[in-house]
């Protein structure tokens, strides 16, 4: 079917409720849009993937990091010079590999706007215009959210933890390849830029009253374990990675009790006010 023949935006225009069969196209032409948007901001990191690597994705291993720089200028008591290293391959195509691997990671990251925008077509049509309005500026703030998570897990996480890993011996020569360098910096900005989209998680579970302020609140011990826990799965095993994982979704944590005691309070208030 051609792009021309099917305006998925006005399938909710008509004023007549959608079928199911309209919700799967609709949600059809959103993927495939974003699957365009991906390809194309992959396709661009591509075509400058000597620039992306020495400039972006081999940058936290190097002492001359923005992180590490910032941290001298404090004084010499916070000046940290990480180990120097290489990277090697082990098989003849794994910088090929790894290089389209990059592309679309970084795409997804370059085109995270555009997809929460289709993400957020595809919500708003089952929404009332009152709770359309309610949550204005959504995409902005989920981007926002996603795009923080990664600079956090990219400028904190990365260099510290790499620099880590890097030293720590117990009498072998560390010689790690690139597969793995690459697999661990997608750990440390994906993962975290999803997972500090929790404030909004917990806004929408609020609103559709399967929590409430008072039970994240009375579940805040239980929470500080499942954090650590999650902390642990998505960091490498050591201490330091997982620490500077639990702090920021501690205060996520917090903000998100924040969150929903205002969600919580604007639905009693319409309750009453429907009574």
């Amino acid at each position: 079917m051609a792009l021309d023949q099917v305006d998925v935006d006005k399938l909710d225009e008509s004023g007549k409720e959608m079928s199911f069969l309209d919700h799967l196209e609709a949600l059809r032409w959103h993927i495939f849009r974003s699957a365009i948007a991906v390809c194309i901001a992959g396709i661009v990191v591509f075509s400058y993937q000597d620039w992306v690597f020495a400039n972006i994705i081999l940058a936290p291993k190097n002492p001359d990091f923005i992180t590490f720089k910032l941290l001298c200028r404090l004084g010499p008591t916070f000046c940290y010079q990480p180990p120097r290293f290489d990277l090697v391959t082990r098989e003849l195509g794994e910088q090929f590999t790894q290089s389209m691997y990059v592309g679309v990671w970084l795409g997804v990251i370059l085109a995270s706007p555009y997809l929460l925008y289709e993400l957020w077509k595809f919500v708003k049509p089952g929404l009332y215009k009152k709770e359309q309005d309610a949550i204005r500026g959504i995409v902005f703030i989920c981007t926002f959210l996603f795009l923080l998570g990664v600079a956090f897990g990219y400028f904190i996480m990365a260099p510290f933890s790499i620099a880590f890993l890097a030293s720590y011996s117990v009498g072998a020569v560390n010689m790690p390849t690139l597969s793995s360098y690459i697999s661990y910096m997608t750990m440390f900005t994906l993962p975290i830029g999803l997972i500090f989209e929790l404030p909004v998680v917990l806004y929408f579970l609020t609103k559709l009253g399967v929590i409430t302020p008072n039970f994240l609140k009375n579940y805040r011990r239980h929470a500080i374990v499942l954090i650590v826990i999650l902390a642990g799965v998505i960091t490498p095993p050591d201490v330091l990675s997982q620490l500077l994982v639990c702090f920021p979704l501690l205060l996520l944590y917090e903000i998100s009790i924040v969150v929903s005691n205002k969600e919580y309070k604007r639905k009693q208030k319409l309750e009453a006010e429907s009574e």
